[in-house]
């Protein structure tokens, strides 16, 4: 049987980027990924991470990928995020956020899912102590005396592996979280979020837009050449006509939602719809397991918090596990996995909650909240205080913070 001081089970996004992080700690990592491998330059097109996605990273991310050594690869196509402005689309409520209000060069930077899996792959290039096994899917789980006796279906053959540590990094439907019969709290919001790009006529540099309508919010997430990252919120009634429509139709339809700001919208990409739902861990941890990413939350994409979140999940981890490493504990013991839980479960419960919040508050079409929310963010825009405050959430910068999460390397 295979030994490994820690097996992490999903190598996409979040799994990739802690493997990256934990490369230079000696700590001997085994991830196991559904998907096949692909070289850095040219990230496998059937990744489930690595799709037409952008992602809005918060300046705590950008700094975490810094930190860990990855970001120049990513860099190039991340469009820096230097003011957001949020509105309720029809009615007298906005408020904005402003890079230079906090003393800072970006709020954040939206950065291609698939550019991000990019940076992954090279830094997963020539690490000494991490193995991939992919494609490859866990057939067999269960807790041994000493870790985690795991048996992996790859090519065929099955191997058995024990972990000191498991971590679960395998998505909302993690395979791992079903095998313990671990329960999650669960919201459908009965919505779907579908992505595309367009072209502005008139593009605002730097801005993000978020824009909240009768059906949800939609953003507009500024790209490189003038391009925008669309996230439409839309009822799932509603989406199966919104993907028929022709290029005309779709832009037209989205000229209405968001209006002209940005001059006339064209050149329409491929359109996505990934249904909307809030999906919590009731267990964040077990003896010598853990789970991270959207095994352990799932989020509505409003405001941009969820892979951010599971990125503030990846930093205290590989902190947590560099430490153990020099220190001489064991990766698995209870000193790294309830050090876990205690520091991240209210951070991932606040996230929810906020995200929640926003999702239902501003579909609820009663005027007495209409007009207490529009009140609520002219108040969040002529209070300093308010405003700082969202800002150093939006940016992932509040709280205690981990090496990682200033840009320092694990050291």
């Amino acid at each position: 049987m295979l030994e490994y001081d820690v097996v992490i089970v999903g190598g996409g996004l979040v799994g990739g980027s802690l493997a990256c992080a934990l490369r230079d700690t000696g700590l001997a990592i085994l991830v196991v990924d559904a998907a096949p491998a692909s070289a850095p330059d040219h990230p496998n097109p059937d990744h489930p991470s690595y799709d037409e996605r952008v992602i809005a990273l918060s300046l705590g991310s950008q700094r975490i990928f810094d930190g860990i050594g990855i970001w120049p690869q990513m860099a190039a196509d991340a469009e820096p995020i230097r003011h957001v402005h949020v509105s309720d689309r029809g009615h007298f409520g906005f408020a904005h956020l402003d890079a230079e209000d906090e003393g800072v060069d970006a709020l954040g930077y939206v950065t291609p899912a698939r550019a991000i899996g990019r940076g992954i792959e090279a830094g997963l290039a020539g690490a000494d102590n991490i193995e991939l096994l992919r494609p490859a899917r866990l057939v067999g789980l269960h807790a041994g005396a000493r870790g985690w006796q795991l048996e992996v279906a790859m090519n065929g053959d099955s191997r058995l592996l024990e972990a000191r540590l498991l971590l679960a990094a395998d998505g909302g439907d993690s395979a791992v979280r079903r095998r313990l019969g671990l329960g999650v709290h669960e919201r459908t919001y009965g919505y779907d979020a579908i992505i595309s790009t367009v072209t502005a006529e008139r593009p605002d540099v730097g801005t993000a837009f978020e824009r909240f309508t009768d059906s949800g919010p939609l953003a507009m997430l500024p790209m490189t050449g003038g391009r925008y990252s669309v996230v439409w919120t839309a009822r799932d009634s509603d989406t199966a006509d919104i993907l028929a429509m022709d290029d005309k139709g779709f832009v037209h339809r989205l000229q209405q939602r968001f209006g002209y700001r940005l001059g006339r919208l064209g050149r329409p990409g491929r359109r996505i719809a990934y249904p909307l739902r809030l999906v919590l861990a009731k267990q964040l941890t077990q003896p010598r397991l853990a789970l991270l990413g959207n095994a352990a939350h799932t989020l509505h994409p409003v405001a941009g918090q969820g892979f951010n979140l599971g990125l503030r999940d990846v930093a205290l981890l590989a902190e947590l596990l560099a430490e153990a490493q020099r220190t001489g504990q064991d990766p698995g013991g209870n000193s790294v996995v309830n050090a876990y839980h205690k520091r991240r479960r209210p951070d991932q419960y606040s996230a929810a909650l906020f995200t929640d919040c926003l999702a239902r508050l501003f579909v609820n079409p009663f005027a007495p909240v209409r007009i207490a929310r529009n009140l609520g963010m002219l108040g969040i825009d002529l209070l300093p205080t308010a405003r700082h405050l969202l800002a150093r959430r939006f940016m992932g910068t509040s709280g205690r913070l981990t090496r990682l999460q200033r840009g320092l390397p694990l050291g």
